[in-house]
């Protein structure tokens, strides 16, 4: 049997200081510069703060997984052409220890519900082309490359990381 996952909103600092430890986690997968945890919970209230973002994490009941096990961060975006908004799914994360326990779904489904309770229009999402796992999982929940599109960006800091 599956443990339960429960999704829950990080709105302020306490909570957002659990979100901080997953964060600086996914960080370190794409070997961003590692930043004290101190500094990654600093970034993370104030881009909440300003509503610039939006952190959930999932926790499991799961024996020996006392904290969240998985985050996912989400930002509004102005739809013109339908004159409304839509969401992307700016980063999902689970730790290794609790990945093929539903965890992602979980995050994902939550995020979708409060996408559609606010009226989005679309929930989108960026994922690297070879990043196969990530590929079969968001196709599993209903999403699929967006034709006619093609994903540009320029590099404002060259010293910076390129995931940004």
């Amino acid at each position: 049997m599956r443990p339960v996952v429960r999704v829950e909103a990080c709105e302020d600092e306490a909570a957002l200081g659990a979100a901080a430890e997953l964060l600086a986690e996914y960080r370190g997968h794409y070997a961003a510069d590692p930043a004290a945890p101190r500094a990654v919970l600093d970034w993370l209230v104030e881009v909440v703060g300003s509503g610039m973002l939006a952190v959930v994490v999932a926790r499991d009941d799961e024996p020996g997984e006392p904290g969240p096990v998985g985050l996912a961060t989400t930002h509004v975006v102005p739809a013109t052409l339908a004159l409304g908004r839509s969401w992307q799914l700016r980063d999902l994360y689970v730790r290794p220890s609790a990945r093929r326990r539903g965890v992602a779904g979980a995050l994902v489904a939550a995020v979708r519900t409060a996408a559609e309770e606010a009226g989005a229009t679309r929930l989108s999402l960026v994922t690297e082309d070879d990043n196969q796992a990530a590929l079969r999982l968001y196709a599993h929940l209903g999403f699929a490359p967006v034709e006619g599109l093609t994903s540009l960006g320029v590099d404002l800091r060259p010293s910076s990381s390129t995931w940004a």
